[in-house]
């Protein structure tokens, strides 16, 4: 079983990934840490802040590695927000199965209510060597894009809305 999830900043993707690490023994891959890696390394000349020429370079890379762990029967946990909106064309049939897909987005009136909340909990997994210059307002933008592009891709988003800890553990279930 292929996992991939993805969704807006902050949102708890990759808590969500630790979690079902945890739970299932599957390993996981963060997008983010290829995206690094690739950066670093100087095999790309694009910066952290490029994030639509990130998913276009980025997803093609990622695309395959799902595959072959597909083909390999190998199970993976793919997490980070560099995932496409039409992801799913770039599958045939026999390869749909084997994918959970999973976006997560946070409503507007979740963020407005729970922001300081949000931002105490953006290190949970992971440590951000340099706060996040997170706003109220980007983190309604990213959300609202992702679940608008999602949804209009025909992708179900999981919208947190209200209790945080239920979405998770109905996830993990």
């Amino acid at each position: 079983m292929i996992i991939i999830i993805t969704g807006a900043s902050h949102t708890g993707k990759t808590l969500l990934a630790q979690r079902m690490l945890e739970k299932y023994n599957y390993p996981y891959l963060s997008i983010d840490h290829l995206k690094m890696g690739l950066i670093r390394s100087g095999n790309t000349n694009l910066t952290p802040e490029d994030d639509d020429a990130l998913t276009g370079y980025l997803w093609p890379i990622v695309r395959e590695i799902v595959k072959t762990a597909i083909e390999n029967r190998q199970n993976l946990i793919v997490e980070g927000c560099y995932i496409p909106f039409c992801w799913r064309r770039d599958f045939d049939e026999q390869y749909l199965p084997s994918i959970r897909f999973i976006c997560l987005a946070m409503t507007e009136e979740y963020i407005e209510d729970h922001f300081e909340e949000i931002i105490k909990h953006e290190s949970e997994i992971e440590s951000r060597l340099v706060a996040a210059d997170c706003t109220v307002s980007d983190l309604k933008k990213d959300n609202c894009n992702m679940i608008v592009g999602f949804q209009r891709a025909g992708e179900q988003v999981v919208l947190i809305d209200s209790d945080y800890k239920k979405v998770f553990s109905e996830l993990l279930t």
